[in-house]
């Protein structure tokens, strides 16, 4: 978490002042307090990153100005600073008024002063998630390699350097396309203004929407103030959605929308808001093929696939291994204090070997791994994790065809004697490769759940974070797909017999894309 900067308070009753000082104070928040808008400013003006405000608490009328003018200026200057409007008027139009402008919350005086420092808690709470939501660039983010393929993707990085584009970023799990995402900015003339990620993958549906878009007080259970959302947060900059294959279709249609007009709405809003943000997408799905199930939208896979860059997997540029090795060593030793590691020769080899199924975030994780746990300065290949050294204990088990097909082909996980795979091979299970198919050969529970426990060892390794979704929805998709085949397409029938609402087995056939 962000350290917390000092609360701002504005207001020319002194009494008001040294009350609220004197209550943050003892919550351990630092306070600066002003008496008119115009020493607001001039502060702000002399003032650097750190002794900005996190959150500025301001009277609504003063003899210096008003606090809705300020709330205005304030906005322009800085519109992730969460502003608390203070007036004794406690009338509707000064509460609309305030709303209106963008204040994160109305308090009426005279207030109760505990209820006073919850809300000022909770607007420091939610600066401080757009600060952690905005990153700065930072040497460590600088993208490394020397491998022919990298160097392609350092010229159009380059190409795109003075381009205001649409990006779309292909490429493995792991190959570092967010890396690709930040070059992008850093080198555009949106470089000044705020790079903003998010994972659509990684923020439940009911969520995510809320996430991109903002929402409006009382939009919904739990909305107890306006909340600015990403594309909010990023404007004037870039917003990288990372994993936008996974993105729900209902909200890819909002976001065709606001890549088509530059207007969005906050959810529970009624005004429009312009979006001046570079959008930049990545997948490691085949969105051609998720067009053509149904699962994503073509139009917006057409808006966002304007300029396409294929990040490498790390085992096409085996080259760069060496290096990286010795930038994450490196890296993982000044994290931790320590003295770097050095990796012999041999060792080095094996790792220029493995396959990397997990790409470049594997092999800082290794390289972590290694700074903690290699019992020497050098590290030497007896050192090196299990699924890089690939000795097993015995042969591999070949699992049944149509588990493969199901599950992914794959060898029998750790647990049953044998070391993790180091290629998984994920292969797409054919329609009529269903869990039903299993039982009918005859197989026994265990064996059919030796392949999932496979598969998901298979995924865990891969260095992927939905995992739990990944299976989930392929069992799932599996089961509608076998009932309703035992219903002959009669899906209040397939519901009943598989013991869920008729609401149900038709919003997961959208999700899934069945």
């Amino acid at each position: 978490m962000t350290s917390i900067k000092p609360i701002w308070i504005v207001d020319d009753d002194q009494s008001i002042r040294f009350v609220l000082e004197k209550a943050l104070q003892r919550e351990g928040l630092a306070t600066r307090s002003f008496t008119h808008p115009r020493e607001v400013l001039q502060a702000l003006d002399a003032s650097v990153l750190d002794q900005l405000p996190q959150v500025l608490v301001s009277d609504i009328r003063m003899p210096g100005g008003s606090g809705l003018d300020l709330l205005g200026q304030l906005k322009e200057r800085s519109p992730g600073l969460p502003v608390i409007i203070m007036t004794a008027f406690s009338d509707l139009d000064s509460a609309v008024s305030s709303f209106q402008s963008g204040a994160f919350e109305y308090l009426a005086k005279p207030f109760d002063l505990s209820k006073a420092v919850e809300l000022i808690r909770r607007a420091v709470e939610e600066s401080q998630r757009e600060q952690s939501a905005q990153i700065a660039m930072d040497p460590q983010h600088e993208m490394l390699g020397q491998a022919p393929a990298m160097q392609d993707v350092f010229r159009a990085i380059g190409r795109l350097s003075q381009s205001h584009v649409t990006v779309m970023i292909t490429g493995e799990s792991g190959s570092g396309k967010e890396l690709v995402a930040r070059a992008l900015h850093k080198h555009s003339p949106r470089s000044e203004e705020p790079f903003v990620a998010i994972n659509t993958a990684a923020i439940p549906k009911d969520l995510l929407e809320s996430e991109l878009f903002g929402h409006e007080r009382g939009a919904f259970t739990g909305a107890q103030a306006m909340r600015r959302g990403r594309f909010e947060q990023a404007e004037g900059g870039t917003l990288f959605l990372d994993e936008i294959g996974d993105m729900p279709f209902d909200l890819q249609t909002r976001l065709l929308r606001v890549l088509s007009d530059g207007h969005f709405f906050r959810v529970g809003g009624h005004s429009a808001i312009k979006a001046n943000v570079r959008v930049i997408a990545a997948t490691h799905q085949d969105l051609e093929q998720r067009v053509k199930e149904g699962g994503f939208r073509e139009d917006l896979f057409h808006r966002l696939n304007v300029i396409r860059l294929r990040l490498p997997a790390l085992r096409e540029r085996r080259e760069d291994i060496p290096m990286l090795t010795r930038h994450f060593l490196q890296q993982s030793a000044q994290q931790l204090g320590v003295d770097p590691k050095r990796i012999s020769d041999p060792a080095q080899a094996a790792l220029v070997d493995f396959h990397f199924p997990g790409n470049v975030r594997q092999l800082e994780n290794i390289c972590h791994w290694l700074t903690v746990m290699a019992p020497a300065q050098v590290i030497e290949p007896k050192d090196l994790p299990p699924e890089v050294c690939q000795t097993p204990a015995s042969p591999p088990i070949e699992l049944p065809a149509v588990v493969k097909e199901t599950w992914g082909a794959t060898d029998l996980p750790r647990a049953l004697g044998a070391p993790p795979p180091a290629v998984p091979v994920m292969v797409e299970s054919a329609p009529s490769a269903t869990l039903a198919s299993i039982a009918a050969l005859g197989l026994s529970p265990a064996e059919w759940e030796l392949g999932l426990e496979a598969e998901a060892m298979s995924l865990l390794l891969s260095g992927r974070t939905d995992v739990w979704d990944a299976i989930v929805n392929r069992v799932e998709a599996r089961l509608i797909q076998t009932a309703l085949a035992n219903t002959r397409g009669r899906r209040i029938e397939a519901a009943q017999k598989l013991g869920i609402g008729r609401n149900t087995i038709t919003r997961k056939i959208q999700e899934l894309g069945l």
